[in-house]
């Protein structure tokens, strides 16, 4: 679904619908009409969000961010549960149709003018391992490194910690247990000064105390951070929680990693099913190399997806990791990878 400078339309009552066809129009609107928004990004990246008091319940229970331009509509008078409702989503207003449509039409109006300011730029991309031990979060780290400015997420805290595959283990900053973050919009400037950085990359690491990350504030790093115009690469762990599907909608494109052997393909092809469940954009990152001489393309046919890169082994790779952390050489089969699928974001060929 589309909504880019579009006004997204969560409207039960084709009364109500017809209504607001014809007030958007009037402020030369497009109107994409659905029952809920398909993933985050369609949720924030629409001009406006006009929805009535049944859609804002449905949406309290998604965790979707806080955005401005959000605005609650219906047929009769606003009563106490309108109200409620349109709290609870962050609406900025409850508008009456057809008495108040010159309210409509300026509130519009006015998405128009800001949306120029608000569109989201930067990319999002999700890793995650088709089995344990499969490398996601040395690619994550590559990835991050690939592009000109990125941001780094670390989701799963119980793992090994991105801190130690980018080699800010003793860089100052905040980790998420330091973080106090509701679910709502942040300003980049203050979290990239606020997070370590190495090599170009801000780092969101989950520390080494572990705990689980909330799915609200996690939404509210990424959006963040996509505002900003920079990459947006989240490590994501192989379990389900909200907080895995979170980065998964919100990225658009999921890197499954998974090694060259049979069993790791096996694992993938179980994984998969559900991934594709929260994005259909998914493709494998097969890394070599295998001991029964499987091909790239045996794996996708057991997983069940394409395969969007390749990945030889990567000499000296261990001990770079013990000596301050992953450090890119132009030529390395890492990022060569990671480069590849880059690549498929910006539209540019892989060096």
């Amino acid at each position: 679904m589309a909504t880019t400078a579009a006004v997204l339309a969560l409207i039960d009552d084709p009364a109500l619908r017809d209504d607001i066809d014809r007030v958007a129009a009037a402020t030369g609107a497009r109107v994409v009409h659905a029952h809920h928004p398909s993933s985050r990004t369609v949720w924030v990246s629409a001009r406006a969000v006009v929805l009535d008091t049944p859609a804002a319940g449905r949406l309290c229970a998604q965790a979707l961010p806080r955005r401005d331009q959000v605005l609650v509509v219906g047929s009769a008078a606003p009563d106490v549960e309108d109200w409620k409702a349109a709290v609870a989503v962050g609406a900025q207003q409850v508008v009456r149709l057809p008495q108040q449509d010159e309210v409509l039409v300026d509130l519009l109006a006015a998405a128009a003018q800001d949306h120029g300011s608000t569109t989201l730029h930067g990319a999002v991309l999700a890793t995650l391992g088709g089995c344990g031990g499969a490398g996601a979060s040395l690619f994550a780290a590559a990835l991050a490194q690939s592009a000109p400015q990125s941001l780094l997420i670390d989701i799963d805290p119980w793992g090994g910690g991105i801190d130690l595959a980018m080699g800010t283990e003793n860089t100052p900053g905040l980790r998420w247990p330091d973080l106090t973050l509701r679910d709502g919009r942040l300003g980049f400037d203050a979290l990239h000064a606020a997070l370590p950085q190495r090599r170009g990359v801000t780092v969101l690491s989950g520390g080494r105390d572990g705990g689980d990350v909330e799915a609200g504030p996690l939404g509210a790093v990424i959006d963040a951070g996509r505002r900003a115009g920079v990459t947006v690469v989240c490590d994501v762990p192989r379990r389900v929680s909200p907080a895995a599907e979170t980065a998964l909608e919100s990225a658009d494109l999921v890197a499954m990693v998974v090694p060259a052997d049979v069993r790791s393909a096996a694992a993938a092809g179980a994984l998969a099913g559900w991934v594709k469940t929260v994005n259909p954009n998914v493709g494998l990152v097969v890394r070599g190399p295998s001991p029964g001489g499987l091909r790239a393309a045996d794996i996708a046919a057991t997983v069940g997806l394409p395969v969007v890169a390749t990945m030889r082994p990567q000499p000296g790779l261990a001990d770079a990791l013990e000596r301050g952390g992953l450090r890119m050489r132009t030529r390395s089969p890492l990022a060569r990878a990671a480069n590849r699928v880059m690549g498929m974001l910006t539209g540019q060929p892989a060096s």
